[in-house]
């Protein structure tokens, strides 16, 4: 059960609740803690989770609820390319269009610290697009709970980068996530310091690569 908040006004319903707090062998997540996470993310909670280059929040892909509240959190408008994370390349093809030179270049450079920004297929929610191109981002993350969770899960997790407004790096600190965080989450997963630089952010809508933002990984592969 989350642990009921003191609170003197109303509020919207789930913020009466502070998030719980999942410790995580960094290296072989415990399979109970999994399983609960996932539950959590499929009954419409938002999760901030350990990646290969920091911290995300993270929901069920269909669920809207879910959605506003990392928008809000996040602050973020139409424009903003929301992330599908993928267990591996097999769910690549039912969300995203890709072409053969692009295929090549995504496997060549997964798992790891890369979002791809494709062109989306029908079986993303149009509320995840972004609003003009129909655009969807995808990445496989190189992290042993991130991979833990989407096994559990069996299907990519919506995602964003937990970068707070106004600041240019995800948060590093689960401690620090919960405090900030904890009426709008309903869980945080402490699964140790996982760096704080974003993934690198690349576009192969079109026939070039173009590096929207340079992060971790090497992005010589992709330059022309």
């Amino acid at each position: 059960m989350l642990e009921k908040a003191s609170v003197t006004q109303a509020r919207p319903y789930k913020e009466y609740y502070l998030s719980q707090f999942f410790q995580v062998h960094p290296v072989n997540p415990q399979k109970r803690l999994i399983q609960q996470a996932v539950e959590i993310i499929r009954s419409g909670g938002v999760v901030a989770y350990p990646t290969d280059s920091g911290y995300a929040l993270g929901c069920h892909l269909g669920d809207k609820a879910a959605l506003d509240t990392v928008r809000r959190i996040r602050r973020l408008d139409e424009k903003h390319n929301f992330t599908l994370v993928c267990r591996d390349l097999s769910e690549l093809g039912t969300y995203a269009r890709v072409d053969n030179s692009a295929y090549r270049l995504i496997k060549a450079h997964t798992p790891g610290p890369y979002t791809f920004i494709l062109k989306a297929t029908g079986e993303v929610p149009r509320r995840l697009l972004q609003s003009k191109r129909k655009t969807i981002g995808l990445r496989v993350p190189d992290n042993p709970t991130t991979l833990a969770l989407l096994e559990e899960l069996s299907e990519p997790l919506m995602s964003v980068s937990l970068i707070l407004p106004g600041e240019t790096l995800p948060m590093t600190d689960p401690y620090d996530i919960r405090d900030t965080l904890q009426h709008e989450l309903a869980l945080v997963i402490d699964g140790g310091f996982c760096g704080m630089e974003p993934t690198s952010v690349i576009d192969l809508v079109d026939d070039v690569p173009v590096i929207v933002r340079r992060g971790l990984g090497d992005c010589s592969g992709f330059e022309v």
